[in-house]
């Protein structure tokens, strides 16, 4: 949990202190009141009364008799609950539409999909599809018990900070598209953060058995290609919400022509769409990495070859990317993780090659490793950016 300002009060001291049981208990349950108090530098007391508290809101359940890390006898153990609030993650993407429900537990317990082809589609079309997506997985969701407490919507595009107003998605074709009014509001508070970031957020808060370091860059690709950059935990956001544009990084700066304008950008070598043509796949719905991903295990030789440029231009783009942020870890995540095998050796090589660490023999290269959320990371990570306004600000009086 990122470190937050010292409370102004003692309701906001209590309301703080909710928010460290809660997380406790969601990243590291089942505990019980002694372990959460040995976690938290609690006294065992205030630890009770928070937890009672908890309780009664229904955001914590006990379960059971566990034995607690201290000496004395076996204390109940505290989870999540897993009813009442929960995350709602949407997903838009150049293909497909996603959304998912998010319990307290990071179970997911309703989802739906569906492809389609929303480049080039009115931005009114596409999130009436979605809206009547999220009715029928909120409507899953409250037939076991959950509400929602907010809304993510992951997008392929630039969004305006701390606003739901998509500034530029080049590969839908929209542009200043303002999301609130438009959705429907009953799924709480609604966010719309790009794509790419919400992929690094899932990674970050995934808790895999082998988590990513708390500074990493993370990649994923669609028809374009995203990064977002994490440091000390936290997304690195830029001055206006824009960083993270590896996509548009020219790779070959006289090369071809790029949607944003510009020629030689590397999602014009390594974007899914690119990858599928120089394998001699034609994109279209239904027709995305997986299949290129069965060709790469067939060993077949224009598919290994597409895929292997794809890595050297990823290689080259993140070389720039690794000598300006120093990062613990590149992850490769989206669409791209399913590629791994015949993707990340070239970029691993290019890196090797042109970072100043490693060319300089000071240090190992940077791991590059692929994210084992894979597509899902965006619409995970969306989900689990709309429950934390839960685990921040426990309704729990």
């Amino acid at each position: 949990m990122a470190a937050q300002p010292a409370p102004a009060s003692q309701a906001a001291l209590r309301q703080h202190n909710l928010s460290r049981v809660l997380h406790a208990v969601v990243e590291a349950g089942p505990l019980s009141r002694a372990d959460v108090a040995t976690r938290l530098g609690l006294t065992r007391a205030a630890v009770s009364t928070l937890v009672e508290a908890l309780l009664r809101a229904g955001l914590l359940v006990e379960h059971g008799l566990g034995r607690s890390g201290s000496v004395g006898r076996p204390g109940t153990q505290l989870l999540p609950s897993d009813r009442g609030p929960c995350g709602v993650g949407a997903e838009i993407g150049v293909d497909h539409l996603a959304v998912c429900v998010m319990d307290l537990r990071g179970q997911v317990r309703a989802r739906i999909s569906h492809e389609s082809r929303n480049q080039g589609v009115a931005p009114e079309t596409v999130l009436a599809r979605l809206g009547g997506m999220l009715r029928r997985a909120t409507g899953q969701a409250a037939a076991v018990g959950l509400r929602p407490a907010g809304l993510t919507v992951a997008v392929p595009g630039l969004v305006v900070r701390d606003t739901a107003t998509v500034l530029r998605a080049p590969n839908l074709g929209w542009r200043d598209v303002d999301l609130v009014g438009v959705l429907p509001e009953e799924f709480g508070p609604l966010t719309v953060e790009n794509e790419a970031n919400l992929g690094a957020l899932g990674e970050l808060w995934s808790g895999r058995p082998s988590p990513a370091p708390s500074s990493f860059v993370h990649v994923s690709a669609e028809i374009g290609i995203g990064a977002a950059v994490v440091v000390d935990g936290e997304l690195l956001r830029g001055a206006h919400g824009f960083a993270g544009e590896l996509g548009h990084m020219p790779v070959r700066p006289e090369g071809r022509p790029c949607s944003c304008g510009g020629r030689g950008c590397l999602e014009t070598y390594a974007g899914a769409e690119a990858v599928l043509r120089a394998a001699g796949l034609e994109p279209g719905p239904g027709v995305r990495l997986g299949a290129l991903t069965a060709h790469c295990e067939a060993g077949e030789p224009v598919a290994l070859r597409a895929v292997r440029q794809a890595g050297t231009a990823l290689g080259i783009a993140l070389s720039g990317a690794v000598n300006l942020l120093d990062p613990g870890e590149v992850v490769v995540g989206g669409a791209l993780a399913r590629l791994g095998p015949w993707l990340l050796p070239p970029v691993r090589r290019e890196l090797a090659r042109r970072t100043t660490a490693a060319a300089g023999g000071r240090a190992t290269p940077v791991p590059v490793t692929a994210s084992p959320l894979g597509p899902d990371g965006p619409l995970l990570g969306a989900a689990r950016h709309a429950i934390r306004a839960t685990l921040d600000a426990p309704n729990a009086s």
